[in-house]
């Protein structure tokens, strides 16, 4: 890629001055050469100086059979930087609790990737493509429009 067009801005802080293109995107090459995407810079949350990806938390989360979406997120906290907020969406009639929550997570990620705050919602802020609009749960969250579970 050459720069993006009539935008000199967004060229230069894509492209760096040895023509790498820098797209924001995360991920690991296995010992094959395959690049596995594992998810975004702008997404990526900083916990007490530990990076945690969302994709990753997701993921484990989706394995829950009455949760039919989810969008984790970092929310701000004055001891640990960000705290991990986890947005599920279902459309069973299964009453979610905190503890169960957890303990499907805790079998399997580690402790630090365990979600804070746990909060079920209805319907997605959704972008115009269709995908969730992750900054806005965390906006939202901030200005105590959610309400976590427990």
């Amino acid at each position: 890629m050459l720069g993006y067009n009539d935008n000199p801005e967004a060229t230069a802080a894509t492209i760096d001055n040895e023509g790498w293109l820098h797209t924001g995107d995360l991920g690991t090459i296995d010992a094959r050469g395959y690049v596995k995407i594992t998810g975004r810079v702008k997404e990526m949350i900083i916990r007490g100086g530990e990076n945690l990806f969302p994709a990753e938390i997701e993921n484990a989360m989706l394995e829950h059979d009455a949760i039919d979406e989810v969008a984790v997120v970092g929310v701000p906290d004055e001891k640990w930087g960000e705290q991990v907020a986890c947005f599920i969406r279902s459309e069973s009639d299964h009453a979610f609790s905190p503890d169960e929550l957890k303990g499907f997570v805790r079998e399997r990620l580690s402790p630090q990737k365990t979600p804070a705050y746990w909060i079920q919602v209805s319907e997605w802020p959704l972008t115009g493509s269709g995908k969730i609009r992750k900054f806005k749960l965390a906006e939202e969250f901030e200005a105590g429009q959610h309400t976590p579970m427990g």
